[in-house]
């Protein structure tokens, strides 16, 4: 028997590690990583396009809580996958980006598509760095492994020279360590004992709390304190569409305790608060989930705070305006053409709602709930609906997946409509199509006014048409009675389908 190779090495510390499936896309840096894949009983999730591999991985992430593993090629492929990082970073998910690169044989003699990639990766990634030998390169996977998830989640990047995949090594693969970080057992004392002071405490949390398990976390968390404790993800910081009147409570908040949650632009910098705010020396790399944890056994011991505060937040965040249920009919309102899909998310206990960016996207996030939300986070990015629905069904085979987009930003992964029906993954997109970016009108118009709002115009392209020629199911919906319908025939079709939605371009909701 032939010894192993760099490759089998990495696939074998996938394996170890429980990894079952790898989004890529292939070429030629990482064809010895495919060859292994078949031995190691690896699954191959294959793309069209880097960044949706990257897309893919994150969501994973979210809903299963196991890293996420995007295998691409080095330089072009490298470089594409890349951007998506920096969703998966704002987003603090445990995503692995195992490039190809140029042979270390080569490096500095001009090799095929050599490029710096661990320093391209570095700004957007915990850690970034090449393999330096072929007999590392199990280590390094199992590495990047442990960062990824240790201390405050996030992704990690690891380049993988060609050679050294190819390469004969030793087939030992190192331990895994413990990856919780450590939490300041003084600190969350003592800041426990300030929120108990206060009479109006709140505990804001990142956007790793967000997640299934980050909100029942913090639902114990509330029990056990009786203080009001909010996961905050939006790019619209304060203004969140899905947490209503949040603006007006943590105005009249006046001690804040920040666990994961940087005092940023999501908060304004702090600006018009007057609060105090505690929160840990190294924030930036905090465990605060494990934090969230031991801030729970300490409730455990004690009374929860009884005032009507907890009470006061939650009303405010549940809070949607009154005139929504009247909105005029023709043409449809983006409430109108969304609001009927809360019927297919109540319908299963482990449903999934995926909301791109956008304004169509925030009106989701305000209209829609499901025990499962994957969004586009802090990065503010936009264009992952698509790839987000297709993970979210490999990991939840039998629950409803309700994905929104804008009709701009389902263009961006249009494409990956054909690897969802080459793997039968199917999910209910709806795009709201107002043919414009209607994000960037909308600060057209309040900026420089509408004689001057030009640039957003997109055609009014019917993306069901589209989604049909990749062999998925697409439906064009003109009225609101229509659109439930529409959805049902689109679950029952078991294909990746698209409900084609032309609505007003209308602002995001604000409270």
């Amino acid at each position: 028997m032939s010894r192993p190779r760099g490759a089998d090495a990495l696939a074998a510390a996938l394996r170890r590690a429980g990894v079952k499936r790898v989004f890529t896309l292939s070429g030629n840096h990482v064809m010895p990583v495919f060859d292994a894949a078949l031995d190691a009983g690896l699954e191959l999730i294959h793309t069209r396009h880097e960044a949706a591999c990257v897309h893919m991985a994150d969501a994973w992430a979210r809903i299963t809580g196991e890293p996420g593993i995007a295998l691409v090629t080095g330089g072009p492929g490298h470089a594409n996958a890349v951007a998506a990082l920096y969703t998966a970073r704002m987003a603090d998910s445990a995503v692995v980006l195992l490039s190809g690169h140029a042979p270390a044989s080569e490096l500095g003699k001009g090799a095929f598509q050599e490029m710096a990639q661990a320093d391209i990766a570095a700004p957007l990634a915990k850690a970034a760095w090449v393999c330096a030998g072929a007999e590392s390169v199990g280590a390094d996977v199992a590495k990047a492994l442990r960062l990824a998830r240790s201390a405050r989640p996030g992704p990690v990047h690891l380049s993988i020279p060609v050679d050294h995949l190819e390469a004969s090594v030793d087939a030992r693969i190192p331990g895994d360590d413990d990856v919780r970080g450590e939490v300041d057992s003084a600190f969350l004392d003592a800041s426990l004992a300030r929120l108990r002071e206060a009479r109006k405490p709140l505990i804001l949390c990142g956007p790793a709390a967000a997640t299934r398990r980050g909100r029942s976390q913090l639902a114990a968390l509330e029990s056990a304190l009786g203080i009001p404790a909010i996961a905050m993800e939006s790019p619209r910081g304060i203004a969140d569409p899905s947490l209503g009147r949040f603006n007006a409570v943590l105005h009249d908040a006046d001690r804040v305790l920040l666990l994961g949650k940087r005092l940023d632009f999501t908060l304004k910098f702090g600006r018009g608060l007057s609060a105090d705010m505690l929160e840990p020396k190294n924030g930036a790399t905090y465990d605060y989930l494990r934090a969230i944890d031991a801030l729970v056994a300490r409730g455990r011991g004690m009374r929860p705070v009884r005032s009507g505060w907890l009470d006061e937040v939650r009303a405010a965040i549940a809070f949607r305006p009154r005139e929504w249920d009247t909105l005029a009919a023709d043409p449809m309102h983006p409430v109108q053409a969304l609001r009927p899909l809360q019927a297919l998310l109540d319908a299963h206990p482990d449903s999934v709602l995926v909301s791109d960016g956008g304004e169509f996207g925030q009106w989701a996030q305000a209209c829609l709930s499901a025990p499962h939300r994957v969004i586009n986070g802090a990065a503010g990015a936009i264009g992952m609906a698509i790839p987000f629905a297709c993970a979210a069904r490999l990991a939840l085979p039998q629950a409803p997946i309700v994905a929104a987009s804008g009709d701009g930003a389902f263009g961006f992964h249009i494409a990956e409509i054909d690897t969802a029906v080459r793997y039968k993954l199917p999910f209910v997109a709806i795009v709201g199509n107002d043919a414009r970016w209607n994000a960037e009108y909308q600060i057209q118009l309040r900026a420089y006014g509408e004689a001057r709002a030009k640039g957003c115009e997109l055609l009014p392209t019917r993306y069901d048409r589209v989604t049909q020629a990749f062999g998925g199911f697409g439906e064009h919906v003109t009225g609101a009675s229509q659109v439930l319908a529409a959805a049902r025939r689109a679950q029952a079709s078991g294909l990746p389908a698209c409900i084609d939605v032309a609505i007003t371009g209308a602002p995001a909701p604000s409270y």
